[in-house]
């Protein structure tokens, strides 16, 4: 962990000039679900108990609420969300681009709607931070979204124990990994949200993470056919751009994400709502008598 800076960038009020512009040219703002990746995978964590078999994590991240991503847009989306089946709500940052003012409370509404079971939960990503992590972390508040940045919660089910933990964003050197092992029950797999992928490159060294999931790359918005790897590729997102990985022993999954930065194009690299069924690796025994 570096000296924490969110400074905003220089560019930035150019870049909210653009926006603000581009999002009055429109040609459509509301949500089709046909053209949303609905993407569901399984991942096998060895030490995971049986009462977590077949868990289902939702992630949503990278709304960029603002820059092509209508208010209206993230609502209806926010319904269709709630028609899924999982158990948990996982959500990896940028809920903004470059302008917050003024989309507070719908940002607010919507992940104040949307459901989960077993709670919501979420970190803060580079924009996040760049245009108010405190404002970021009223509206968790207000929408009922446990802030898990550098933090450890433990869910329960039955006899098992999962701990679902988080980091702050590295681009802005806000991360504490340290803080987070301090906090982790060991006899317990671990789930980690982190909104940049490459975090991996830390967070698999310590031997203590399951799996990692995260955002921030939006796929590169262009996935090679066949390949489904993307030539475009930013900072903190070289290594992991998009899908899955296995990075020692440590899942690593990276999404599309829903929302776009500075570019509204995405090819062959539809939005993503993202669900992680949960497999053990343990072996049951069944008793013959």
């Amino acid at each position: 962990m570096k000296e924490h800076n969110d400074e905003v960038p220089q560019a930035m009020r150019i870049r909210q000039e653009i926006q603000e512009s581009m999002n009055n040219s429109l040609p459509e703002k509301k949500f089709r679900k046909e053209k949303i990746d609905l993407v569901e995978i399984d991942i096998e964590l060895n030490d995971l108990g049986w009462d977590f078999h077949n868990y289902r994590i939702l992630n949503l991240t990278d709304i960029h609420l603002g820059q092509w991503v209508t208010p209206e847009y993230l609502d209806e989306l926010i319904d269709y969300v709630n028609t899924l089946n999982y158990d948990v709500a996982t959500l990896t940052g940028d809920y903004v681009s470059y302008i917050i003012d003024g989309y507070e409370d719908c940002l607010k509404d919507s992940l104040k709607k949307l459901k989960s079971n077993d709670g919501k939960f979420g970190v803060l990503g580079n924009h996040d931070h760049w245009m108010g992590a405190d404002t970021i972390r009223e509206i968790f508040r207000d929408s009922d979204i446990t802030d898990l940045s550098n933090d450890v919660c433990v869910l329960s089910k039955g006899e098992s124990k999962l701990n679902l933990a988080g980091v702050d964003s590295c681009t802005v050197c806000a991360d504490n990994l340290d803080a987070v092992l301090a906090k982790l029950d060991d006899d317990n797999p671990t789930v980690l949200l982190v909104h940049e992928p490459d975090f991996a490159e830390e967070s698999s060294k310590t031997g203590k993470i399951d799996l990692e999931i995260s955002g921030h790359s939006h796929g590169g918005q262009f996935v090679i056919p066949k390949l489904e790897t993307t030539p475009l590729r930013g900072p903190n997102s070289t290594k992991y751009p998009i899908g899955y990985y296995k990075i020692g022993r440590m899942n690593q999954y990276t999404s599309k994400g829903l929302g776009t930065n500075s570019f509204r194009i995405r090819i062959n690299c539809k939005p993503e709502i993202t669900i992680i069924t949960l497999k053990t690796g343990n072996k049951k025994r069944i008793k013959i008598e």
